[in-house]
């Protein structure tokens, strides 16, 4: 079970951070929720932290705070953590469907690509929403311990919001209240050191208001936890170990952080890898943090509780779109035999819940579909309701293990490494293999298949073992592209004229290996008289 996203009107109405729009800022929210009453009452506090969620599952729609009722267009996290690699292709129904993510892959980007600036529209949003519990559960009446977990929660978000904005166009401006009329032109960037160091202190905050996952109830299931915000913490310390490293971190801060995870008890590594993207892996013992979506009738836009996400990514011969196409180079990256494969990617004729998937290679770049995001077809094809996974305990096993291979702890790292391998052998066949059925069949895994690491691997060649296994292990979960920059290895898997055009936008700052930002919004930038990112 999972609990319900509700778009609370009030705080809706109050709390939409808009740039070149400010007259929204000083209206009075209609009806009769206001930010004066909303904690005094334990159910319009919840709706309120609710409405913080319900931005983090946005895929598209208006962009709110806008009187002209602006339309911004559709963005996924695998737009630019698969796609921008090579682990993807854009497929779709021919090469130039579909132009910004073209321009994604090509890293030819200019200011207007609709998923860049959705992006960071609706991350702006979400944080004026985070901002609106923050600013105000404290001076409310409800229940201490509900008081603490909502801000908790939402300062959780609030860091939330501020990593993916990082990730994509480094620094940016640091809103802890929504700015007034007068402010709002005159904002400035935070460095990409400051705005990390604002990340870790929500999150730092958070782990301290957040129960562990077991302390809510079934219904509950879902919201941020103390598991959550120290894992997002311990992500954000080694991404920056790889770029910008102003704020100073070490290897052995990630090593405690995850080993504080491990130690709680709280998470566990779900027992059939191939379960972990079903209904049943939901919120299960291996999810930290999960992005959480239903089934409704809704169509495009904020108001469904249901996500667009699968419909663009399944197969156009039964009800989707064809993009984020599976590379042969990707494929090539598992290991003989490997069960992960066949639950990763779907290839020309398999059976997947049950139904054919030909791959029509009119309509798609390279014989494969993602089978993660493979779902029956919904009530309405805007209504998905698979949950996205964001963080799994599996990560936290390879971040701790790549924190004991930098600190000469090999043999510690190559027992966790060997964790995630072994409950890799072990899973079955993807559910519906055969027509008809949705059962999840034996894979029957030859024996010797992925053998433990070797006890005496070290260096270089056990940080390439663990690099490997979190290639397959997160295959089209949008993780490659922060790997491959923090690591340093991202420019060398372009092409050379995509990587000529990355190259011209590298981050300005002190980096340990050099990466390229996106463009900000035109319209943002000059509405915020914000510096725009280098060679846009």
């Amino acid at each position: 079970m999972k609990f319900t996203r509700v778009a609370l009107l009030g705080l809706l109405l109050t709390t939409v951070l808009a740039p070149g729009c400010q007259s929204f800022l000083d209206k009075e929210p209609l009806g009769t929720t206001t930010q004066d009453n909303l904690f005094k009452d334990p159910t319009n506090a919840v709706q309120a932290i609710n409405a913080v969620y319900d931005v983090a599952a946005w895929d598209q729609g208006p962009k709110w705070g806008d009187p002209s009722g602006e339309y911004v267009p559709q963005t996924y996290e695998w737009m630019f953590g698969d796609l921008m690699t090579d682990d993807s292709e854009k497929g779709g129904s021919s090469p130039s469907d579909f132009l910004p993510l073209i321009e994604l892959k090509s890293w030819n980007i200019p200011p207007s690509n609709g998923p860049v600036t959705t992006l960071w529209v609706h991350s702006f949003t979400g944080i004026a929403r985070a901002n609106t519990v923050i600013n105000n559960v404290d001076a409310g009446t409800i229940d201490a311990a509900l008081k603490a977990r909502l801000k908790g929660e939402a300062l959780f978000l609030r860091a939330y919001f501020y990593f993916n904005l990082v990730k994509g166009f480094g620094g940016v401006p640091l809103f802890e209240k929504t700015p007034t009329p007068t402010e709002a032109p005159n904002v400035t960037r935070a460095t990409i050191a400051q705005t990390y160091a604002f990340i870790e202190k929500d999150l730092k905050e958070a782990a301290t208001l957040l129960p562990e996952k077991s302390a809510y109830p079934a219904a509950d299931l879902g919201r941020a936890t103390k598991g959550a915000a120290i894992g997002y913490l311990a992500r954000a310390i080694m991404y920056q170990l790889g770029t910008v490293n102003g704020n100073n971190h070490t290897w052995q801060e990630v090593y405690d952080l995850t080993s504080t995870i491990i130690n709680s008890g709280q998470y566990s590594l779900l027992a059939n890898y191939a379960a972990i993207h079903q209904d049943i892996g939901e919120n299960s013992s291996e999810s930290l943090f999960e992005i959480q979506f239903g089934s409704s009738n809704d169509t495009y836009g904020p108001i469904s509780i249901g996500t667009t996400n699968n419909i663009f990514q399944n197969n156009r011969r039964t009800f989707g779109y064809g993009f984020n196409n599976p590379t042969q180079n990707l494929v090539d990256e598992f290991e003989s035999n490997d069960p992960r494969l066949e639950v990763t990617v779907i290839k020309n004729n398999d059976i997947v819940l049950g139904v054919l998937n030909p791959v029509d290679l009119t309509q798609n770049a390279t014989g494969y579909f993602n089978r993660k995001a493979a779902i029956l077809a919904p009530n309405a094809p805007e209504s998905g309701p698979q949950n996205i996974r964001k963080l799994r305990y599996a990560d936290i096993l390879l971040m701790k293990a790549e924190a004991a291979a930098q600190l000469n702890r090999s043999a510690e790292a190559v027992t966790l490494v060997n964790q995630v391998r072994q409950r890799a052998r072990m899973s079955t066949r993807p559910p519906g293999t055969r027509l008809g059925t949705l059962s999840y069949d034996p894979a029957n895994t030859p024996a010797g298949t992925l053998p433990d690491l070797s006890p005496g691997l070290s260096g270089q060649a056990l940080l390439n073992a663990i690099w490997h296994e979190r290639r397959v292990e997160f295959g089209e979960e949008s993780l490659r592209l922060w790997d491959l920059i923090r690591t340093g290895r991202y420019m060398a898997t372009l092409l050379p004229d995509v990587r000529g055009r990355a190259m011209s936008h590298l981050a300005m700052e002190s980096s340990v290996n050099p990466f390229p930002l996106l463009p900000i919004s035109l319209n943002d930038a000059q509405s915020w008289k914000l510096p725009q990112n280098p060679g846009y």
